[in-house]
């Protein structure tokens, strides 16, 4: 049986192993650069920039979810984003993902969420036909923005 609960300060090795691990499926190890110490700030400060759901199957971490809040000014809500979902190569097509999908799905509902969104790179098929099956819409007239790094810096830094 999969239980799902919210992690505790304890998690943040797993978390930081399962965040590893996503990277190097999502082939991006090489830009992961969060420590424990980061994602304990993160997860655990008051308030936290995020929170994180842990998937366990007797006992065994076998899958996370971590989250944060967004908002939308066209609904005037508040959303649920999920940053990172990731199951364990065993654990996956158990029931482990769909039961962190949902129990963020819940959590979206009890906190009054307009949404819950989320991204998923465009050559990741699998991923985006579980989304799909879920009952998730796969949004492809909107492309995701990032400026970070040096080009963040200097941005800022312009008169």
């Amino acid at each position: 049986m999969t239980v799902i609960r919210f992690a505790t300060p304890a998690d943040v090795g797993t978390i930081l192993h399962f965040v590893r691990e996503l990277a190097a499926y999502e082939r991006a190890l090489d830009k992961v650069v969060a420590t424990e110490e980061l994602l304990h700030q993160a997860l655990f400060s008051t308030p936290p920039a995020a929170e994180a759901l842990i998937a366990e199957v007797d006992g065994a971490p076998v899958g996370l979810a971590l989250f944060f809040h967004n908002f939308s000014t066209w609904t005037g809500w508040r959303g649920l984003y999920l940053e990172d979902l990731y199951v364990t190569p065993e654990a996956r097509g158990t029931g482990v993902g769909k039961a962190l999908l949902k129990r963020l799905a819940a959590i979206a509902v009890e906190r009054g969420c307009g949404r819950f969104e989320w991204a998923v790179l465009d050559w990741n098929t699998p991923a985006q036909e579980f989304y799909k099956a879920m009952g998730a819409s796969v949004m492809d007239d909107w492309r995701i923005c990032r400026m970070s790094g040096d080009a963040l810096k200097n941005f800022a830094a312009q008169p």
